[in-house]
């Protein structure tokens, strides 16, 4: 069974070698570099056995990107913690959303009258937009790229309907489909990321519930985010373009 590799990081300038992914499975760390192959310096290692394979890396690799504990444990944080972020920010706020829909959504009165009449209402009274829209007023900038499935979930549809609310405030909202996203090897997580220092990752159980938010601050994880978010960026299309996309298969 092929492993299931993340990409970690590189030092590369270029072409992206050498490099570090993590096995999502084991734990194991790939290391990516020029090959040792000289018989004279292979003579010189200890413990190198028949089925081993030798690899150059900068030492700066493995101090900049290999993990710095033998297991990272996770610092979960409260909701109102959380919702604090959304105010503490100085500069930007974004995320990703990569599920096929939440449970949250689903509980949502809006949701259901989606499902009467194919509108989303909207109280831009609610904290969420009126903070939204202060902070961006102030000139901070607030996005997401949302992936999508083909065709999307009935979850899916309601949120692109929700998504001229969002962006109403002031909110950047673009769209991936999941087969570019898979292309792209964007990862399957959702998360928040915060002046690109703070990443609030959500993990969810297999009924979309939420199940608890795990704050990242070690600097080489937010830096693999930060890549994350602009590939992301790149591929994603403005929703409005994206819904225009999504009506012409209908």
């Amino acid at each position: 069974m092929a492993r299931r590799l993340r990409f970690t990081g590189t030092d590369s300038k270029v072409d992206g070698c050498p490099a570090l992914h993590t096995d999502e499975g084991t734990g194991e760390i790939i290391v990516q570099g020029r090959p040792v192959t000289d018989s004279g310096n292979l003579a010189q290692l200890q413990h190198f056995g028949p089925g081993d394979a030798v690899v150059a890396v900068p030492r700066e690799l493995l101090v900049n990107w290999a993990p710095k504990e033998m297991e990272r444990v996770p610092e979960l944080v409260d909701r109102d913690t959380f919702r604090r972020l959304f105010v503490a920010f100085k500069h930007t706020a974004w995320r990703l959303e990569t599920r096929r829909a939440y449970a949250s959504d689903r509980e949502d009165p809006d949701f259901q009258e989606f499902l009467a009449t194919g509108s989303s209402p909207c109280d831009p009274n609610e904290p969420w937009f009126v903070n939204i829209k202060a902070q961006t007023e102030a000139g901070k900038r607030v996005g997401r790229v949302r992936i999508a499935d083909n065709p999307p979930t009935t979850e899916q549809l309601f949120l692109l309907d929700y998504a001229r609310h969002n962006a109403a405030v002031g909110e950047d909202m673009r769209y991936l489909w999941r087969e570019d996203a898979d292309r792209a090897a964007l990862p399957a997580e959702d998360f928040w990321i915060f002046d690109s220092r703070i990443v609030a990752l959500l993990h969810f159980d297999d009924q979309d519930n939420m199940l608890d938010i795990e704050l990242i601050t070690e600097p080489a994880e937010v830096v693999r985010y930060a890549i994350v978010r602009d590939a992301a960026m790149h591929h994603a299309v403005p929703w409005d373009e994206f819904a225009a996309q999504v009506a012409a298969t209908e």
